[in-house]
């Protein structure tokens, strides 16, 4: 079975999608090659740039074909373009050695260009939680500034193909400080245990971080949803989230688990690695976990 190319798995809205393009509109068809130094980062941009093995990949490609779609950008009155979708092919031409990039120069408001900068980068599947809620939340903004009618979550959830309510329990994670935000990120705090925290004052927040380094606790969903009712309720301290959380606490253990090669030959051909087995296995964890988060509340 042969590894895709990750650039092959990302899902682009179409251009006429993001701009309302017709035939007769040719403007919008124009690109320009722009220096990469005239390009600057969307103000805020929500997505991480990772020199990973999907940059190295994406380097190789632009080294051998070049930037094949172009970015897309607008006049920054500072000078120069602000970028609105193309940050990590800016990112891996600066590697790659390449000095332009092709790029539409659109004309567009900052609440216009906050949703096509999320809507170009949200369905790709390597989106961390940090990276969706802080998306959510800017386009969530940007159309409720623009005073649209109707209900905005309904609206997102139509373009995202994700419930209202789970877009809404994403854009509740960026009330959380940025250490617990990463915990979420790098799975020691679980996505429902990190909404349910949301709801903790900042300082509320910080015991439970405190708690979480000092005995490398790993919190679970009803310790979680006590904190949030005691919270609430103007009832937590300091000792009682240290009595919560140090109550039939498990600290971490390194958990290893070990599949007999027998059964999984019904699933791998022979040359699929071990390493690709392991993506795979984790991929369709994460999908399977995402898909019950909806129906906790």
């Amino acid at each position: 079975m042969a590894k895709n190319n990750s650039a092959s798995k990302i899902a682009l809205n179409s251009f006429e999608d993001l701009f309302g393009r017709t035939d007769s509109d040719n403007r919008n068809t124009d690109v320009r090659d722009v220096l990469i130094e005239e390009l600057h980062d969307f103000h805020n941009h929500p997505y991480k740039i990772k020199n990973d093995k999907r940059m190295d990949e994406l380097v190789a490609s632009i080294k051998e074909h070049g930037v094949l779609v172009p970015g897309i950008a607008r006049l920054d009155p500072a000078g120069g373009y602000e970028i609105i979708a193309g940050h990590s092919r800016k990112r891996a031409c600066e590697i790659a050695g390449i000095t332009t990039m092709p790029m539409y120069i659109r004309n567009l408001s900052d609440d216009a260009a906050t949703i096509v900068m999320v809507d170009s980068n949200i369905q790709r599947e390597d989106v961390l939680p940090s990276e969706k809620a802080w998306a959510y939340k800017m386009k969530y903004d940007a159309i409720k500034h623009q005073g649209k009618k109707g209900d905005s979550l309904k609206l997102m959830s139509d373009e995202a193909g994700e419930s209202g309510k789970v877009i809404q329990r994403y854009i509740r994670l960026t009330d959380l400080i940025i250490e617990l935000l990463d915990m979420v990120d790098s799975k020691k705090v679980g996505f429902t245990q990190g909404v349910e925290l949301s709801f903790l004052k900042k300082k509320e927040q910080e015991w439970v971080l405190n708690q979480i380094k000092k005995n490398e606790i790993i919190i679970s969903i009803k310790q979680a949803s006590k904190l949030k009712k005691l919270s609430q309720n103007r009832e937590l301290t300091e000792t009682v989230t240290v009595e919560i959380l140090l109550a039939d606490t498990k600290k971490t253990k390194k958990r290893k688990v070990t599949l007999d090669s027998s059964r999984l030959d019904d699933y791998f051909p022979d040359n699929v690695t071990e390493e690709e087995i392991k993506e795979i296995i984790i991929s369709l964890l994460d999908n399977w976990r995402n898909k019950t988060t909806e129906g906790v509340d």
